[in-house]
């Protein structure tokens, strides 16, 4: 089964990218939902014995979380300890259901692959970009989004140009929904050939 690794810094499309991957009917792993599933059940108590104060009525609020650990990187290393092994299970338990049901590929949605995790386990790494302006514009549209905000999300994450020079494939969201969606199947026509062999190994 081969195995895709997708990231991107905020606001470069990742998220759509993922889905059109989804529609080619490639197994999809969403590291981010497995987070918000997490912080509705088996993470809550967890959370809030580290972080006092974080949830509620069953839940995590995010951004009374967010408030203690954006711009901290200790308590953002905290956090991590306790959800990366959680957000693990989950992964291995939905690539060993993709591999019992004959999957050729899956893909594994991961917005912070060369920042926290292990690049040389993918089989092919996508990073999804887009030109600095259009990213800009896209996330200080989001609801509640600040400059500021946008700025400790960035400073957390890898450049870009060093994410484009890592990967194997990259894809351009810039130039509309069409053009990343040849990009999604020409990736996918390629690596699935026979004896598709990476050139170079992201580090």
């Amino acid at each position: 089964m081969f195995l895709l690794g997708l990231t991107g810094s905020v606001g470069m499309g990742k998220s759509t990218t993922a889905q059109m991957f989804v529609e080619e009917g490639v197994p999809m792993f969403d590291a981010d939902a497995a987070v918000h599933r997490l912080y509705a059940g088996e993470a809550v108590p967890l959370i809030e014995q580290e972080f006092p104060g974080t949830t509620a009525n069953g839940t995590v609020d995010r951004e009374k979380l967010s408030q203690q650990v954006v711009g901290k990187p200790e308590a953002l290393a905290r956090l991590e300890k306790l959800i990366h092994p959680l957000v693990g299970k989950l992964r291995a338990e939905f690539l060993r259901d993709a591999e019992a049901s004959g999957a050729k590929a899956v893909l594994l949605d991961i917005p912070l692959l060369f920042e926290t995790g292990d690049p040389s386990k993918f089989h092919a790494v996508i990073v999804v970009s887009a030109p600095e302006e259009v990213q800009r514009a896209r996330v200080l549209a989001r609801p509640g989004m600040t400059p500021e905000k946008f700025e400790a999300i960035l400073k957390r994450q890898l450049p870009d140009s060093e994410k484009r020079v890592r990967a194997d494939f990259v894809i351009n969201t810039g130039e509309g929904l069409q053009s990343a969606r040849m990009q999604v199947k020409e990736i996918l026509a390629e690596v699935l050939q026979p004896g598709w062999v990476r050139k170079k190994r992201p580090v």
